[in-house]
């Protein structure tokens, strides 16, 4: 793979997103003649930013020293004379394998998921499983769309208590178009009774709305109600009647100059 070091180098310390960064210490392996060799430990400033690893000398380093592609490899703990020790290796026979020292078991983890989590390969098994796993809740969604529902029967449960056996509802009884009040016969003779009427309203003058009220025709000041005829709309008639003469009333007052 060929990189353009000049990018490589700005993408490194441009304000892109870090995915991690901290300290960690590089092992670096060192041969001499007569197959004799040296272990040393080097402290680098690492930056994590995709499936590309940098490391630094120092914190305030303005170019990595170093490069590492996270495709390919592996990360996991490895046994070491240092406590801490992780490595990266790669499927590659003669790949060089990175080992790392982190200064805490905390920082050790949180370096090793990240890294773990970091290549295309990674991603592209995310990717597939939530696709798996859209699929099958768009295939249960779709099942459920198509099972009929539950009709209603017509029953409710209290509201108050939904653990209390299920109330049924009465039928409306229509009288000349009208719902009347009640569902079925009363105890006294088997008809309809109205519900009771409502206080009257006391007139402007504090006398009680029982007795004769200006402007009302003593027809008009009868309740069309009967128990033989429960009719909402005689009723919504008659009190409606009586408004308009209250405030017939009403304006000629303020006319006259009374509060």
């Amino acid at each position: 793979m060929k990189l353009n070091e000049r990018s490589v180098a700005h993408y490194a310390t441009c304000d892109s997103p870090t995915d991690h960064a901290g300290f960690l210490r590089k092992r670096v392996e060192r041969h001499h003649h007569h197959a004799h060799h040296s272990t040393s430990y080097q402290r680098r400033w690492f930056v994590l930013k995709g499936n590309l690893l940098f490391y630094f000398e120092e914190r305030e380093s303005r170019e990595p020293v170093g490069l590492v592609v996270l495709e390919g490899c592996t990360v996991e703990l490895c046994e070491a004379a240092e406590e801490f020790a992780f490595a990266i290796r790669f499927d590659d026979a003669g790949a060089k394998a990175y080992v790392l020292v982190a200064d805490g078991q905390a920082a050790m983890e949180a370096w090793v998921k990240a890294l773990s989590r970091a290549s295309f390969d990674y991603m592209r098994l995310v990717v597939r499983e939530l696709e798996k796993q859209l699929e099958e809740a768009c295939t249960s969604l779709a099942a459920c769309r198509k099972s009929p529902r539950r009709s209603s029967s017509g029953r409710k449960r209290h509201l108050s208590n939904p653990a209390l056996p299920p109330v049924q509802e009465k039928p409306a009884v229509v009288e000349n178009g009208y719902s009347t009040w009640g569902g079925g016969p009363d105890r006294d003779g088997g008809h309809l009774k109205p519900p009771p009427l409502p206080p009257r309203r006391r007139s402007a003058t504090g006398s009680p709305a029982g007795s004769s009220v200006p402007g009302l025709s003593p027809a008009l000041q009868e309740s069309p109600v009967s128990p033989e005829t429960a009719c909402f709309a005689k009723l919504h008639h008659w009190y409606g009647q009586e408004i308009v003469a209250l405030r017939q009333e009403w304006q000629e007052r303020q006319k006259r100059g009374h509060p």
